[in-house]
């Protein structure tokens, strides 16, 4: 039987190559320098299960990453062993401390254990694994100090009844140089659901097929279920507002928002030349944001708002994952924010919809027209819909138009940054959408 200590010392050897080959790992676009343990917890001894914390570093940062490993897989990777996980969630059930890890249930939850689980293989920041029809873990691979925003944020939402979250069942939470960290937390898993991107890009695919008609003549129009998308997002930020409460903005604030955006976009364009020709007239966008007409709220956001992130069930949308950006600090993510954040990241998750079908295609100006039609069309039904829902705080998004568009932009920004990373086949998507927005192209 392999000792703890010597399957440790054996990874540290191999993570170096086999961290950046994970869709986990925040770092793809920088060599890793090097690699030490920070804490490691034997979860079991026969079969070997080890919680292990590592520090990554790479260049200027360096980063925590949980792991879950195991002698008896060839990746190490414990979390593709059904019977392993399973063990998580027994934890969980008998709310178990082992070695200053705890595994708790909610207080309210009643859980079921002996159950295998299976990893969902599709996800990109965290590893989420799924306990028969019931349960979801996810385990938070990147760790922050402080409790995770998606736990706050998911017990607030339960605790003024939120009909538009899958409710949160238990979690796993530690320390790590005398700061608390959450590991992970389970939640209700719903097997039917659909996420939105699958419908919308459905969607998409059925109006491109359909030369001759328009997008609200096409079977698959999606504006109906965009409009109760939207009154879903402005609900969900009631109850935020309602169970976390939320104060003015004042020119301070705004002001301070706006900074951040030019530090953000002078980062982009540092590294990413062919934003370039865009630099001044998105600074120009920035800049007009404090000329903004009306009072604007701070308050808690979901703070990553897409379509991938909203579940469609038979009672009607939910939003997952309330992390926040995923590269943000985590100071950054907990702050709060105006929920325009979260209209404009779901207006630029129908343009990636729209578009995403166009991605190494050749230039096709007849699809490029339907793909802007399809957006628009859903982006209005999207704000109509939140404006239909919006608490007396929040009203229509479209009344702050100068503030929605420096958001939309900014996420745009960042939209570039990650491509120019992560796919860079993708990155004509956020720079044909900013000439587009600031007037500066097609």
């Amino acid at each position: 039987m392999t000792e703890p200590q010597e399957l440790v010392e054996k990874l540290l050897t191999e993570l170096p190559g086999w961290l950046p080959a994970q869709r986990w790992f925040a770092g793809k676009d920088r060599a890793v320098g090097s690699v030490r343990p920070l804490r490691t917890t034997v979860l079991l001894e026969d079969p070997l299960l080890v919680h292990l914390v590592i520090e990554v570093e790479q260049q200027d940062r360096a980063e925590a990453y949980q792991l879950l490993v195991t002698d008896r897989e060839e990746s190490y990777d414990a979390t593709t062993d059904g019977e392993l996980t399973g063990h998580l969630l027994d934890l969980m059930v008998e709310g178990r401390e082992v070695d200053g890890l705890s595994f708790e249930h909610e207080p309210d939850a009643e859980l079921t254990g002996g159950l295998r689980g299976r990893p969902i293989t599709s996800e990109q920041s965290n590893t989420s694994i799924i306990f028969g029809s019931q349960y979801i873990l996810k385990l938070f691979r990147k760790l922050s100090f402080g409790p995770n925003p998606d736990l706050v944020l998911h017990r607030a939402l339960r605790g003024v009844g939120c009909e538009h979250i899958a409710q949160p069942l238990g979690s796993i939470t530690g320390t790590l140089e005398g700061e608390p960290i959450t590991i992970g937390m389970l939640q209700q898993f719903l097997p039917d659901a659909v996420d939105g991107w699958a419908m919308a890009t459905t969607s998409v695919r059925d109006l491109m097929a359909e030369s001759d008609l328009h997008a609200d003549q096409v079977g698959g129009d999606f504006a109906g279920e965009a409009n109760r998308l939207g009154q879903a997002v402005a609900t969900v930020h009631a109850d935020l507002e309602r169970a976390l409460g939320r104060h003015d903005a004042d020119d301070d604030d705004i002001q301070g928002t706006v900074r951040a955006m030019h530090t953000r976009l002078d980062a982009v364009a540092a590294m990413v030349p062919a934003l370039d020709p865009f630099v001044p007239a998105l600074r120009e966008a920035f800049d007009k944001a404090v000329e903004n007409q009306g009072a604007i709220v701070v308050q808690n956001i979901h703070g990553d708002l897409h379509l991938g992130q909203v579940l469609r069930t038979v009672h009607g949308w939910l939003l997952i994952d309330f992390e926040g950006e995923p590269a943000a600090p985590a100071a950054e993510r907990a702050a709060l924010k105006s929920p325009l954040r979260d209209v404009a990241g779901m207006l630029r998750s129908f343009d990636y919809a729209a578009h995403q079908l166009l991605v190494g295609q050749e230039d096709d100006p007849l699809l490029t027209e339907r793909a802007l039609e399809w957006a628009r069309r859903n982006r209005a039904a999207f704000c109509e819909g939140y404006a239909e829902a919006a608490a007396d705080s929040l009203g229509d998004p479209r009344r702050h138009g100068q503030l929605l568009r420096a958001f939309e932009l900014d996420k745009a920004v960042y939209e570039v940054a990650y491509e120019y990373a992560n796919r860079p086949e993708w990155l004509t998507v956020p720079l044909s959408s900013i000439a587009r927005i600031t007037g500066e192209g097609a």
